[in-house]
């Protein structure tokens, strides 16, 4: 049965395991709009395109699955480019679909024109195509969810004119089925492990690609006797407890002279980028083993170094099954009370440079729910809160860490919680990059989403100012006027509430995860 090609990609969506959509409707894209019920898919209403793209972000984070948004031609499109260039950096699979123009050349003067559309998404995403034969369209979707499963996820962009989507279509095809990902092979699995258990001290570093490993990292780590880091992405996969580990330190400067202690570092899933370590390379000095779905990050390893390209979590798997075989537990390659004096030390140094947070994020971790999905913003609350905060899940606090993008937060919670209805989820942000996305408060009670949204409230852009005064700048344009957030919050139906001590924070929390809808809380430093 024919109907407007619209009205069948949503259909096509929905076949394909495609529950919600986030987006804003509009002349262009209405066809779009025509079968989302009629599929059965939920669509959640953004209040600026940019909001929608972080939402589909935040909901693929929270499930592991595509998140989708739909966009209109020109402006709308290009509002969620800041989103899509998040989602490129940090490895999230996002599909946004966009309609555009029938016809650019001849015409000019059209309502939302630009000169090339589908050019301006390939800055951000990993390919962007306009397609208007129906067949090509399916053809193109089942492509995007078969690179999201099979290979690094990052975002795909397709355009499609106007009058294509109100064209008749036949139905989509049935799905392709989906495409594993590369695994590593037996021998290179006995190559790791024959490495490791070589080794007199290995060390391991966990990134956000070997998320998904569960137990196996403990028991290889425990197996081994190895020490271990975390890049910010990748805080969870070692518990807390989890003896010889460094935490997620990594970017402290004296953590060089500590990786050198080790004679094999392992990397699982991590390009060690700049925004991981805050300096241009690792430092390290010994032989190095790389595991890596991307193999442009295999090719910028050293030419000594093993490296596999393949699944992380899969790798770590094979090596807890393999390891039992080979060798009974071995004793602890490293001095567990150094690991202790570091830790100690470089919270010591966290506690030095951002005075009062600490103090703060570990009240909030003592009665944080274990289960707690959190979404951070740019702001100096969360930098010094990814070093102390040990998570107890993996995939669990999702932060805009290489396109560094303000206002990411809040809508990235909303998609997150729409993902976990019934589970709670978090929102921390600064003063000031809340307000780039500020509005989208009004999806967060329309959803009724009981979501404590914290706000650390300093009023000033103090990371930037700390900067100018490093570089002996006067301060200059880092203070802005505030709104009245309380006031702000009770005006979109919000529940809103200022605690004045850390016990009050602690129950303004819990009671925000039982509340109705999102509570705003404001966190003044020297108040609480």
């Amino acid at each position: 049965m024919q109907k407007p090609m619209g009205a069948q990609v949503s259909h096509a969506l929905k076949a394909r395991g495609v529950d919600v959509i986030f987006g804003i409707p509009g002349v262009h894209n209405v066809e779009m709009y025509r079968g989302i019920e009629e599929a059965g898919i939920t669509h959640v209403l953004a209040r600026h395109e940019q909001g929608a793209a972080f939402m589909a972000d935040g909901y693929a984070r929270a499930t592991g699955k595509p998140g989708v948004c739909y966009l209109i031609t020109g402006p709308g499109f290009l509002n969620a480019t800041t989103a899509l260039g998040q989602a490129y950096s940090d490895s999230v699979p996002v599909l946004a679909l966009a309609s555009c123009l029938d016809e650019t050349s001849a015409r000019r003067g059209q309502l939302h024109q630009m000169r090339d559309q589908a050019g301006a998404g390939r800055t951000v995403c990993d390919w962007s195509e306009e397609v208007s034969e129906p067949g090509a369209v399916y053809q193109l979707l089942d492509r995007a969810l078969a690179e999201f499963s099979s290979k690094r996820p990052r975002p795909k962009a397709m355009h499609m004119p106007i009058k294509a989507l109100g064209a008749p279509a036949m139905a989509a095809p049935e799905p392709a089925a989906q495409l594993p990902r590369p695994q590593a092979s037996e021998a290179q699995v006995r190559q790791v492990v024959d490495a490791v258990l070589a080794a007199d001290k290995p060390l391991f570093i966990f990134g956000g690609g070997a998320v998904g490993a569960g137990v196996a990292a403990t028991e290889v780590l425990r197996m081994t006797g190895a020490a271990s880091f975390v890049t910010y992405a990748g805080r969870g996969i070692v518990p807390p407890k989890t003896p010889l580990f460094f935490g997620s330190y990594l970017a402290r400067g004296d953590s060089i002279p500590v990786l050198n202690q080790a004679d094999l570092v392992v990397v699982l899933g991590s390009e060690l980028a700049e925004v991981d370590l805050w300096r241009d390379e690792l430092g390290y000095l010994g032989r190095m083993i790389r595991v890596d779905l991307d193999p442009e990050i295999l090719a910028q390893g050293d030419p000594d170094d093993l490296r596999i390209l393949g699944d992380a979590p899969a790798l770590l798997q094979a090596m807890a099954v393999s390891i039992p075989a080979r060798t009974e537990d071995r004793a602890a390659c490293w001095d567990a009370a150094f690991v202790d004096q570091k830790r100690a030390l470089w919270r010591t140094e966290v506690i030095a440079e951002r005075p009062g947070i600490v103090e703060v994020a570990e009240a909030l971790r003592a009665v944080m729910p274990e289960d707690a999905m959190i979404y951070s913003d740019m702001t100096q609350f969360a930098y010094a809160a990814k070093e102390v905060w040990d998570m107890p899940r993996a995939g669990h606090w999702h932060h805009p860490t290489g396109f560094g993008t303000l206002g990411y937060a809040l809508p990235a919670g909303i998609g997150g919680a729409a993902a976990r209805p019934g589970l709670p989820t978090v929102v921390i942000a600064g003063d000031y990059g809340l307000q780039y996305t500020l509005p989208e408060l009004g999806a967060a009670v329309e959803l009724g989403l009981p979501m404590p949204i914290l706000i650390w409230d300093n009023g000033e852009l103090a990371e930037i100012k700390d900067a100018m005064v490093e570089s002996q700048i006067a301060p200059n344009a880092v203070v802005a006027r505030n709104p009245d957030f309380l006031a702000l919050a009770k005006a979109y139906g919000a529940g809103a509430v200022q605690p004045g001590s850390l016990e009050e924070l602690q129950s303004a929390l819990l009671a925000a995860f039982r509340a109705d809808g999102p509570t705003v809380i404001r966190m003044v430093p020297g108040l609480i």
